[in-house]
């Protein structure tokens, strides 16, 4: 009986897909094998050694502490593209809500009094003091031309905008997703000069924090816009708001609310929206569930942020699994070690993922203790698993 931690609310969808009868699921277990959570913060608390899987129900992983986790052969993983249509809609629609001044506009109309004589007047007021601009033709540029990033670049161009993508490891899967006619930069700085917009759908890294700052806002032409809905702290949040004041920037729009800039009436923040609707945590919790259960199961590794992708189809009577760190020989070791046992290797495959490595073995009888014991004993292994 394989035993899942559930934190925060998990979609039912998900949790449907572990099997009553082979799995336990619940928020209050203890020593559980696997952990399924969407935003609970891992930080800080402490992880059973019994834990061999954590599964984040979204893209990001900022709430788990991958690195320690890592350290003690546990898999992480994650949904990339689960929630890419929700954050495509909510940039299309931040892009419109920002350009065409709504946000603003609709607290207008709701502080006035509908039995006041002048009612109908301040309405027409505030239809030329709200007055914004159409999109097509507008260049918009996109950092990040991942899962979401390909959608939101495609959707703009749908809509008559210019748009110019920058992602420096963008897969071959996502260029051929793309449309012809999106341009591509060779840099950031290329990206957003001259742009009328910009999207982030980057990671929160050493790299991209203040990705989008106060130089390159001074780049993108009089009036433009900036959004963010990928994560908190890629813009620069104070030169944002300097260049609002200024007047260089027309609207910025965020979904990690900033607390100088609540009351900016060219600030437009959400209460992270980004992957809340009902689909998109449906699609989370599923990709997640399926994921975890293949691993904790048949070792498979698909979408671990810190595993290599690792796929076997099964043979043989049992299945090894080992996380070791990538070090010489290691493949070899733990070769001699099953073959010490009188145990014939039917498959294997090996795999790394810079300084962590993954072998799967299929072997045609069932490892004991001692040989489990003997594999630990090797230098550099993290983790060993009969399945």
């Amino acid at each position: 009986m394989y035993r899942v931690k559930t934190y925060n609310n998990i979609a039912l969808r998900g949790l449907e897909r572990f099997p009553r009868e082979t799995y336990e699921v619940a928020s209050g277990l203890e020593d559980p094998d696997a952990i399924m959570l969407r935003s609970h913060d891992l930080h800080g608390e402490t992880i059973p050694d019994s834990v061999l899987a954590v599964g984040r129900a979204g893209s990001g992983v900022n709430n788990i502490p991958v690195q320690d986790l890592t350290e003690r052969g546990v898999a992480v993983f994650n949904a990339p593209g689960a929630n890419a249509n929700a954050v495509k809609e909510l940039v299309i629609a931040g892009l419109l809500l920002g350009a065409r001044n709504l946000v603003p506009a609709a607290g207008y109309v709701q502080s006035l009094d509908p039995d006041d004589s002048g009612f109908t007047a301040a309405v027409e007021q505030g239809k030329k003091r709200f007055s914004g601009f159409e999109l097509p033709g507008r260049r918009l540029a996109v950092l990040g031309l991942g899962a979401i990033g390909v959608k939101v670049a495609n959707a703009a161009r749908s809509m008559g905008m210019e748009v110019v993508g920058f992602d420096p490891k963008i897969t071959v899967e996502s260029a051929w997703q793309m449309a012809s006619d999106i341009e591509r930069a060779r840099s950031v700085d290329a990206a957003l000069e001259g742009a009328d917009a910009v999207t982030v759908h980057v990671p929160l890294t050493e790299n991209t924090q203040n990705l989008v700052n106060a130089e390159r806002i001074r780049s993108m032409n009089p009036g433009a816009m900036v959004l963010n809905m990928a994560r908190d702290g890629i813009v620069d949040d104070a030169a944002a708001g300097e260049a609002l004041n200024e007047g260089h920037l027309h609207a910025y729009v965020t979904d990690f609310p900033v607390p100088g800039l609540l009351d900016h009436p060219r600030v437009i923040t959400l209460p992270h929206l980004g992957a809340s609707t009902t689909e998109s945590e449906e699609n989370c919790a599923v990709m997640i569930a399926d994921q975890m259960r293949d691993y904790l199961e048949n070792g498979n590794v698909v979408n671990s942020v810190n595993l290599p992708t690792l796929v076997l189809e099964r043979k043989g009577q049992a299945r090894i699994a080992v996380i070791n760190r990538n070090l010489p020989d290691r493949v070899a070791q733990i070769s001699h070690v099953i073959g010490e046992s009188d145990i014939n290797i039917l498959h294997l495959m090996n795999d790394s993922r810079g300084d962590i490595a993954y072998t799967m073995l299929d072997v045609d009888g069932h490892p004991s203790p001692t040989t489990l014991d003997a594999l630990y004993r090797i230098d550099g292994v993290l983790r060993a698993r009969v399945l």
